[in-house]
């Protein structure tokens, strides 16, 4: 490659890098999301183009043709996954994501000089490609452990860790570190013995940590595929991969912060995969024997004739009902009769950090409707119905009146501060903490059973009627 080429390079590469950065900007708000994800995506068009030209790896054709796969394969899931499945694809994405950093660190530890003594830019690319071959191989199992258990596998549901667990981790980590240091020597082999070690170490960080904190690990696994990613840019000295590596990597490590502290979880209980043990408490029966008020669409829909504001608070059974364009169809109805309709969002309504304002964009909901938990809390004494649909934990009273409690300290939507509360559920089963919730036998709530989608349009239906 001629001086001038690698300068055309150099500046494809930069002009990847913003678009990368315009591109998580774009992202952090809903009305700017889809237009923020195509930059990122065309940054990475403009990554992969330049690379094969200036590499020469294979020829033209065959790149396009494999890029070309990749779009059909991508473009097929994009739009057969539904959108409660989407964050099993995240994480599906994310051990892609790691596996390809392994292949990456593996082909130039290959390609790497085997000498006794080998030169220093030899040992700082082999430490590079041995960091992206152990976080690699990490997110990739531990992505797959994820998936699996947000999809409620049979084999993951339940958390698992072998006895003595940390201290079994610790020793596969020091393992991996070994091998690591053998690399040095100009050895391949270790690298791939290590890359066995960190995938075992991948499941069994994952495998002890429970559905409620999936949330938590889709996000530190996401940050995870980015240091990979970042670590192989520097194993073949690729600018831009070390650029969207860092990204992800950072972005990840914020969103993680973020989810721990919406959950109510240390940061350091995560990465340890730490038990939260379950402490004892009263039973469904203890919670809702004579207590529980069931109603109908036709009772509620006279409670909502008079009411002038109504918040609506989004849970997982929303997602699994498909019910988002029923919910909006309901606040439209609403709205039309002069009622302020609000959405409270839990920053973990859904599987993964903003999948209900997904969700719910996907229903043409205006985006300023819809409240974060901070904003939102403080208003529910002057609203008149909150409707909750299909959620559970997160508006759990437990979270603040019990110490021992799985769920203690965890921030929550006030919906019981509300004048009435109806609540659409299929039945009292609990959330992913496993405890009842005392807000189903509330005074001043009642109880809405069925399918949340079907729930809501005999609701639209009995307020039209009314």
């Amino acid at each position: 490659m001629t001086p001038f080429q690698l300068q055309l390079a150099n500046l494809g590469y930069l002009v990847a890098a913003v678009l990368f950065i315009l591109g998580v900007k774009g992202m952090t708000h809903p009305r700017t999301a889809v237009r923020g994800n195509l930059l990122g995506a065309l940054g990475m068009l403009v990554a992969v183009v330049v690379t094969v030209v200036r590499l020469d790896l294979v020829p033209i054709g065959v790149a396009a043709g494999g890029m070309a796969l990749g779009a059909v394969i991508g473009y097929v899931m994009a739009v057969r996954v539904q959108m409660t499945q989407m964050p099993q694809l995240v994480g599906l994405f994310n051990g892609f994501g790691g596996l390809a950093s392994v292949l990456v660190a593996g082909a130039e530890v290959t390609r790497l000089p085997t000498e006794s003594a080998p030169e220093a830019g030899a040992i700082v690319a082999t430490l590079a490609a041995a960091l992206a071959g152990l976080i690699g191989a990490v997110t990739f199992t531990g992505s797959m452990v994820a998936a699996g258990k947000l999809e409620e596998l049979p084999a993951f549901k339940k958390p698992w860790a072998p006895p003595g667990g940390l201290v079994l981790n610790a020793l596969l980590l020091l393992i991996c570190l070994s091998l690591a240091g053998w690399m040095l020597w100009g050895a391949a082999w270790p690298f791939w013995a290590m890359v066995g070690v960190a995938c075992l170490l991948g499941v069994l960080v994952t495998t002890p940590i429970g559905g409620a904190d999936m949330p938590v690990v889709v996000a530190l696994l996401n940050s995870y595929s980015g240091l990979a990613a970042a670590a192989a840019g520097f194993a073949i000295n690729n600018n831009v991969l070390i650029v969207a590596g860092s990204l992800v990597g950072a972005s990840g490590l914020i969103l993680t912060q973020i989810m721990c502290k919406a959950m109510n979880r240390s940061l350091a209980g995560v990465l340890f995969a730490k038990l939260e043990p379950a402490a004892d408490g009263p039973s469904a029966d203890d919670v809702y024997a004579g207590k529980i008020k069931a109603t109908s669409a036709d009772e509620v829909a006279m409670l909502l004739d008079g009411a002038q504001r109504v918040v609506i608070v989004p849970g997982y059974g929303l997602a699994v009902a498909q019910a988002q364009h029923a919910v909006r169809e309901l606040a439209s109805e609403l709205a039309r009769r002069g009622a302020t309709v609000e959405y409270g969002i839990h920053p973990v309504a859904g599987r993964m950090p903003g999948h209900m304002n997904v969700l719910l964009a996907e229903a043409d909901v205006p985006y300023d409707q819809l409240q974060e938990m901070e904003a939102i809390n403080p208003t529910f004494a002057q609203c008149d119905v909150a409707i909750v649909i299909g959620a559970n934990d997160v508006v759990n009273p437990v979270a603040n009146t019990d110490p021992n409690s799985p769920i203690a300290g965890m921030p929550i939507l006030n919906v019981g501060d509300a004048r009435t509360v109806v609540v659409i559920k299929r039945s009292l089963s609990p959330g992913f903490a496993g405890i009842p919730n005392p807000l189903f036998a509330a005074d001043n709530c009642l109880m809405l059973f069925g399918d949340g989608k079907q729930a809501l349009l005999d609701l639209v239906t009995a307020v039209k009627e009314n």
